[in-house]
C-alpha cells in the first residue's frame, strides 16, 4: 500500500486524463500519484510544499510535479474566492512501455529527469496557456497532440526546480500520514510559536525521534522547514499591496524579534528583506 494515495478517477483504458479543479480550495492533504502531473494555475494562489521545499503558485503558472513526488497545495482565499487549475495526468508507460524512448521522442527525456523533482516552467508561457485553453473543446486525439505540444514546449522553456531533495523509497502509511499531519499542524499554525514539543506531540513521538524522523524524510532539521515556510509567507506579505511595514511582516509570520527574522531571511533568500523589496517592487 502506498503512502497517502491520491487515486486520479479515469475512465477505463484512458492513457491521458484531462481535469478540471475549480473550487474554492484545492486539495490540501500532503499526497502522491503514480502519475505525472502537468497543470496551468488559471486562478488562485497559495502554498505549495514539494518534496523538501516550500513554494508559491500563483495565477499563470505552469507546473509539473513527477510520479509519486509528495506534494501538498495550501489555497490562499484572502485573495482569491475561487481556486482554478487545470491538469494532464499521465505515466511515462501510459502510451506504451517503450512508446517515450521512441528515437523520435527521446529530446522528452529531460522533462522525465526534471519532473522527479517537480518544475516551475518560467518561459514560453504564451505559447503553453494557448495550447491549455486548447483542451477542454479537443477530442481524445487532439489531446494526446496537444500533450506532445506542451511536452516539447517545456523541455524548451526555462524551468525552476520545485524540490532538492526527494526520498525515493515508498512511505509506509503511518510514516505518511504521521509526515501529513505535521505539515498541516505547521501551516496552520506557522505564525504561532511552535515548539519541538508540541509537533512532536503532533506526530505522537519523543522529541528526540521526531527530530531524526523528520530529518530523514525531508532532509532538513523541522526547525529549517518551520523558517522556510514562514518566510516565503513574509514574501507574499513585503510584495502585497497592503503596505506592510518589515517589522509588522516579521511579527505577522510568528518572529519574535527583528533581528531573527532578518537573519533568517537572508538566510533563505540571500537578501535581506528590505532589498528583496526592492527588487520585485515591480512584479
Amino acid at each position: 500500500m502506498k503512502v497517502l494515495p491520491f487515486k486520479i478517477p479515469k475512465p477505463e483504458l484512458a492513457a491521458l486524463i484531462y481535469q478540471v479543479d475549480k473550487e474554492a480550495f484545492f486539495y490540501d492533504k500532503l499526497h502522491q500519484h503514480e502519475e505525472i502531473q502537468l497543470s496551468y494555475i488559471v486562478e488562485g494562489e497559495g502554498t505549495l510544499i514539494v518534496g523538501d521545499s516550500i513554494n508559491y503558485y500563483k495565477p499563470g503558472d505552469v507546473l509539473v510535479i513527477g510520479s509519486q513526488v509528495p506534494h501538498v497545495f495550501q489555497s490562499d482565499q484572502e485573495q482569491y474566492q475561487q481556486s482554478h487549475m487545470v491538469s494532464l495526468f499521465f505515466t511515462e508507460t501510459s502510451f506504451g512501455k517503450t512508446f517515450f524512448e521512441l528515437e523520435e521522442l527521446m529530446e522528452l527525456q529531460v522533462f522525465f529527469n526534471r519532473a522527479k523533482q517537480g518544475f516551475k516552467v518560467t518561459s514560453n508561457h504564451e505559447k503553453i496557456i494557448a495550447l491549455f485553453n486548447d483542451i477542454e473543446t479537443a477530442t481524445k486525439l487532439e489531446r494526446f497532440i496537444i500533450l506532445m505540444q506542451l511536452l516539447k514546449h517545456v523541455v524548451n522553456s526555462d524551468y525552476k526546480s520545485l524540490s532538492s531533495f526527494i526520498y525515493e523509497k515508498n512511505y509506509s502509511v503511518v510514516e505518511g500520514e504521521r509526515l501529513r499531519d505535521v505539515f498541516d499542524y505547521t501551516m496552520n499554525n506557522y505564525h504561532q510559536d511552535i515548539t519541538l514539543d508540541a509537533v512532536a506531540n503532533v506526530a505522537n513521538m519523543t522529541k528526540n525521534a521526531f527530530c531524526k524522523y523528520f530529518k530523514k524524510y525531508t532532509n532538513k532539521t523541522y526547525g529549517a522547514f518551520l523558517n522556510e515556510l514562514r518566510i516565503e509567507h513574509a514574501c507574499k506579505l513585503i510584495l502585497s499591496k497592503k503596505n506592510h511595514t518589515i517589522s509588522d511582516v516579521a511579527y505577522k509570520v510568528g518572529f519574535n524579534n527583528i533581528s531573527n527574522f532578518n537573519r533568517q531571511f537572508k538566510k533563505v533568500k540571500q537578501e535581506t528583506p528590505l532589498s528583496f523589496k526592492k527588487n520585485n517592487a515591480f512584479q
